[in-house]
């Protein structure tokens, strides 16, 4: 009997591991954010890197607080950003503009994620720690960010709609897939 119960184990040791292998990646999540002027973006999420930013990103999204947001800061070759509530009434130019948030701040999760083209990243404060809503897509390279703001997703198709943004292009809708 003890020798059955052994082997019993032994094979669920061996065998355990290699079905898990098996098991397909789970599916990254993803969303489409479509602009007033008929572009659309397609973002997937990192959940592995950064799932606190993910999940905040989600809930965000689905509560409809990206839509109707205008891109308030677009820095050639660098980023466009996007995530101030204000930037849904005040004008681009008013002050505090690009200030605005969520009213709560998350807990950085940098990560390996090289800053390049496509990637998004988390807008924040001196604070590592007070990122909340705004985040940033890379318009190129940028080495002197990696490690030191969370990276938590990419574009995946659209980025020569990334590449046409103004400041005060607005956003109609972010749907989460």
């Amino acid at each position: 009997m003890r020798h059955l119960l052994a082997l019993a184990l032994a094979v669920v040791v061996v065998v355990a591991p290699a079905l898990a292998q098996n098991k397909p990646a789970a599916k990254a999540p993803t969303a489409v954010m479509t602009l007033d002027n008929g572009g659309v973006i397609t973002l997937e999420f990192f959940p592995a890197d950064a799932p606190k930013h993910v999940e905040n990103f989600i809930k965000l999204a689905r509560a409809g607080f990206y839509d109707h947001q205008r891109f308030h800061r677009v820095e050639p070759g660098f980023v466009v950003q996007i995530g101030d509530p204000q930037s849904k009434t005040l004008p681009m130019n008013a002050p505090g503009m690009g200030t605005g948030g969520p009213g709560y701040t998350i807990k950085a999760e940098f990560n390996k994620r090289p800053f390049e083209r496509g990637i998004l990243g988390m807008a924040r404060k001196n604070d590592p720690d007070s990122a909340g809503s705004q985040f940033y897509i890379m318009l190129g390279a940028a080495g002197h960010l990696n490690g030191q703001y969370t990276a938590f997703g990419r574009v995946v198709s659209g980025m020569d709609v990334v590449d046409k943004i103004k400041v005060g292009d607005r956003v109609k809708t972010v749907k989460i897939n």
